[in-house]
């Protein structure tokens, strides 16, 4: 037999190794085929404009910091709507103002995408926090609480330690918590206010990240909560205005200086959102009653609509974008 012949049963050894493979191919692509999931059903459209409650509505006003149960129409943080995929799995968060309004928001959507939640909240506002609390926990998620003021050094200096000792680490941190007073003149900003709001939106931003940075690996993330105002600043919202701005500049700065260790920093800028901030003196109670009605969308936003662009800043799908600023403000302005 010459050596290009082939021995008859090893032609036959060969083509059975052959069909054996074809066949085990053809049955492991019958079996992916089986197993992928069936496709989604098709999601009707949603008109923005009358997606949530329009305006006018009741008046209505609560004692500072006020509370969401109180608000009517009560918002809307994604309680019933937001559904995770595990695109924040294993992530450890901490939010301050995580009880209500944008951060409530942001901690339903963490809890519901894979990480264990800490929420920094006054102590006025325990009944909202113990509603988020709950919902961290029914996802299987630790789920802490942080009670205390945020305008003490101290505190925030604490903060940041017992959600990394609860939490197990940290790898978000959201800062969200505001202050928000209406006054229709400077005349009647008096010290105390300034110094309250001042604490509150810009110092707590400073202390807080600053305890933070040193438990921060390559590849957390940092978001502030800025504002349209930061861009538009209204005549009877001065003081919270020049915070709102101060906390644009920070987050572009602080940007910069931790690029190199691999940490993010992005801002994200609402517009007319409805939370508790709006009826405990952010805004005049008439002025509530039409509240969102200028925007080009007709109507306020409610905090679930911003659930997911604090998603999309925590997780590793926006690894390019540091420094940035992300709006939601209806299509008035802003970044």
């Amino acid at each position: 037999m010459s050596n290009n012949e082939i021995n008859p049963s090893r032609r036959l050894v060969l083509g059975g190794l052959s069909t054996g493979v074809a066949v085990a191919a053809l049955a492991g692509t019958a079996r992916a085929q089986s197993a992928a999931p069936a496709a989604a059903a098709p999601q009707p459209l949603q008109d923005p404009t009358t997606k949530y409650p329009q305006p006018p509505f009741p008046r209505q006003s609560q004692e500072w910091p006020g509370l969401t149960s109180r608000m009517e129409p009560r918002p809307d943080h994604g309680e019933e709507s937001y559904k995770g995929s595990g695109r924040l799995a294993g992530r450890k968060a901490l939010i301050t103002g995580g009880d209500s309004g944008i951060g409530r928001a942001a901690a339903i959507a963490y809890a519901r995408e894979g990480a264990d939640v800490a929420i920094g909240y006054l102590e006025q506002e325990e009944p909202d926090a113990q509603e988020v609390l709950e919902l961290i926990r029914a996802e299987g998620r630790k789920a802490v609480a942080l009670p205390g003021d945020i305008r003490d050094e101290a505190f925030c200096q604490q903060l940041v330690s017992d959600a990394v000792e609860q939490l197990g680490g940290l790898d978000i941190l959201v800062n969200n918590a505001a202050r928000q007073q209406s006054a229709a003149s400077l005349a009647d900003i008096s010290t105390q206010q300034l110094d309250d709001t001042l604490k509150t939106n810009v110092y707590a931003m400073f202390w807080i990240t600053k305890a933070a940075l040193s438990h921060l690996q390559p590849g957390s993330t940092i978001i502030n909560t800025t504002s349209v105002v930061a861009y538009s600043p209204p005549e009877n919202l001065l003081d919270y205005s020049a915070t709102k701005a101060a906390i644009e500049n920070f987050t572009k700065g602080l940007a910069k200086q931790v690029a190199s260790k691999g940490i993010r920093v992005n801002g994200v800028a609402p517009g007319p959102f409805w939370t508790p901030l709006q009826p405990s003196g952010g805004q005049p109670t008439d002025a509530l009653v039409e509240f969102g009605s200028d925007t080009p969308l007709g109507r306020p936003g409610q905090p679930a609509e911003l659930a997911g662009v604090y998603v999309l800043l925590a997780s590793p799908e926006s690894s390019y974008s540091t420094g940035q600023i992300f709006g939601a403000t209806g299509g008035n302005g802003g970044p």
